[in-house]
């Protein structure tokens, strides 16, 4: 189908700067392992960041049996396991497999889909997207087509409530008021309306056209905000196929949202928890499957959301007060909630410094309310930072670290630095 497309239309910008990438996408996967220095790593794709107990069980058992024991969670809801052995690929995949969590060996790093985790469950969405989730994740595995994204490519499924407007998806999916879906395109491209039933199929169309795009602009993106495209045409390609698919839809203006996730504690028909740095060690993952009644949601923000149909009120504070004990966030004004940080060492060889010991020591000088996010960074690549308005904390050549802010009517060249952790209040009070 991608070849039939028409290339003439796309036309490149003379404003847009093109990243063309030199390398193949080298994006960690559990078929393809990354090398770190505390050992390979796996990244399991979880769609929705939805897991059965039987499924989180699983993942435990793998962590336990071939890596470090630990499961980090990672800014797209997924799952990464660290310290596996040399060889281990092999016996991964098939405990993966046996579980479900690998449906197609030729898709497994492409489906990255975040989803509005309380969708469902607090009456606040326009609409349930797990029915959306279920499709766009069966057509991704079905489209040979989309086994060329590359495994940054990021759909996101919002239920209307806005809070994945923030995360910059290359396919954003919102439910609307009048039953139907906005379908966006990269961080600030236009919109498309459809209807609630053509969403997913809509949702694999835009990242095929963005296939084509990128073809024709002779470049090799990963994300749509690489391309060099006039304002307005991949939106207009997109429509094209939608088209030629027989999906109706038609332009609209584009609503705006945020990038929050669900604070801590009992929040509908869920409870709530942050996991401090993403990190989860296996006492902790298990008391997250004993509490939940039927699945586990991890969130965006390294959370985890556990739906609590017909529970007792009783029953929810008893289960918060168990999931704290172990060391889980369920405190709504925990400064958890503003710190996050790479892995650091000694796990990633680039890293000038234990990032998460020092964010874990200067916890103190951190205040939840009115403040931005602090993302502590072991070199200047930041991954995994969050998108949005932040405080970036990076370990600095000479030792030590500098502090800029990212947010609109800062300079994000001005840097503070900080010599010695133990003085981050002061630090944070001179770059703010």
């Amino acid at each position: 189908m991608l070849a039939a497309m028409s290339t003439a239309a796309f036309r490149p910008s003379p404003q847009a700067t093109a990243v063309s990438r030199d390398r193949g996408d080298a994006c960690p996967g559990t078929l393809r392992l990354h090398a770190a220095d505390d050992g390979a790593l796996a990244r399991v794709r979880i769609p929705g960041g939805v897991l059965t107990v039987r499924q989180a069980e699983v993942l435990a058992e793998a962590a336990r049996r071939l890596g470090d024991g630990e499961l980090h969670l990672t800014s797209r809801g997924n799952v990464q396991m660290r310290g596996l052995g040399d060889g281990c690929g092999a016996e991964l995949a098939e405990l993966l497999t046996a579980a479900g969590l690998l449906p197609s060996r030729g898709h497994e790093r492409i489906r990255n889909i975040v989803a509005s985790p309380l969708s469902g469950l607090d009456g606040r969405g326009l609409r349930d997207v797990r029915p959306w989730l279920a499709a766009l994740d069966a057509a991704l595995c079905a489209s040979e087509a989309a086994r060329a994204l590359s495994g940054r490519f990021l759909f996101a499924l919002d239920d209307g409530r806005g809070d994945l407007a923030g995360l910059e998806a290359d396919v954003t999916v919102r439910a609307t008021a009048d039953g139907g879906a906005q379908l966006a395109l990269g961080p600030a491209g236009r919109a498309l309306h459809v209807s609630a039933k053509d969403a997913p199929p809509a949702a694999l169309a835009a990242a095929e056209a963005f296939l084509e795009a990128e073809r024709a602009d002779g470049t090799r993106a990963w994300r749509v905000a690489e391309l060099a495209l006039g304002d307005g045409e991949l939106t207009a390609a997109v429509g094209r196929r939608l088209t030629a698919e027989g999906i109706g839809h038609e332009r609209q203006a584009r609503e705006t949202g945020r990038t929050d996730g669900p604070l801590p504690g009992a929040v509908g028909d869920a409870l709530s928890v942050h996991v401090p740095l993403g990190r989860l060690s296996a006492p902790q993952w298990r008391e997250l499957t004993r509490v939940a009644t039927g699945e586990l949601r991890l969130t965006p923000w390294r959370g985890v959301v556990l739906p609590t149909p017909g529970t007792t009120a009783a029953r929810r504070t008893e289960s918060l007060a168990r999931l704290a004990a172990v060391g889980l966030v369920t405190d709504p004004d925990s400064p958890w909630l503003r710190v996050g940080a790479c892995i650091g060492r000694p796990g990633c060889a680039k890293s000038r410094a234990d990032v998460r010991a020092d964010a874990t020591a200067t916890l103190g000088a951190v205040h939840h309310r009115g403040g931005l996010p602090l993302y502590w960074s072991g070199c200047e690549r930041r991954c995994g930072h969050p998108r949005g308005e932040r405080i970036d904390v990076v370990a600095a050549p000479e030792g030590g670290y500098r502090l800029s802010v990212v947010a609109p009517g800062h300079d994000e060249a001005r840097t503070v630095p900080l010599d010695d952790p133990s003085r981050l209040a002061a630090a944070l009070a001179e770059i703010t």
